[in-house]
């Protein structure tokens, strides 16, 4: 099974169309953030920066008297939830293997505790990796969501992102060879 690239999530009309609508600087940024995030912490990198790319695919816009309503969001966020199942769906479709688009929809239901009654996850490392990579890029008021980038920009940074996946991965290959 092939590798699904960052940018194949990135061109796909259902990744343009929600996480546009999230914010792509944020969701370029947290998987930026990701990525630090998994290799110091040694999980995978492929994974967490899909996953911190795609871990606001699920934001609804909630506004009231046609302004947007940070405080409206709060109170009946459920984003996480929905973007795990756009994110699971997504990555299906693009022939992901079905295991790796599991554990990413996992990471994205449980980088945020926003949407449950009471706090307090127990997160797995990757799930881990892309929660903090989500605070690392917040600002107040969701602000972070309203930053822009150009497409070329957005584009260029998510081939980069892919370029350094490929690098990881091959490092790893290379240090897990036996000696000649």
């Amino acid at each position: 099974m092939k590798r699904v690239t960052l940018t194949e999530i990135y061109k796909h009309p259902i990744a343009q169309k929600y996480v546009k609508r999230a914010g792509m600087a944020h969701a370029i940024s947290v998987a930026y953030h990701a990525f630090n995030f998994a290799a110091e912490r040694g999980v995978n990198p492929d994974l967490a920066v899909k996953a911190g790319f795609l871990h606001d695919i699920g934001h609804y816009t909630w506004y009231r008297n046609g302004q947007w309503d940070y405080n409206l969001y709060k109170e009946n966020d459920i984003h996480a939830i929905k973007g795990a199942e756009r994110a699971h769906k997504l990555l299906i479709r693009l022939d992901e293997n079905p295991v790796s688009a599991k554990e990413i929809a996992l990471a994205i239901l449980l980088h945020t505790d926003s949407y449950l009654p009471e706090r307090g996850i127990q997160r797995e490392p990757l799930q881990e990796v892309v929660a903090l990579a989500d605070e690392a890029d917040e600002e107040p008021g969701g602000t972070h969501h309203y930053r822009f980038i150009s497409e070329e920009k957005a584009l260029h940074m998510i081939k980069k992102l892919d370029e350094k996946i490929e690098a990881h991965t091959l490092s790893r290959d290379n240090e897990n060879q036996p000696a000649s």
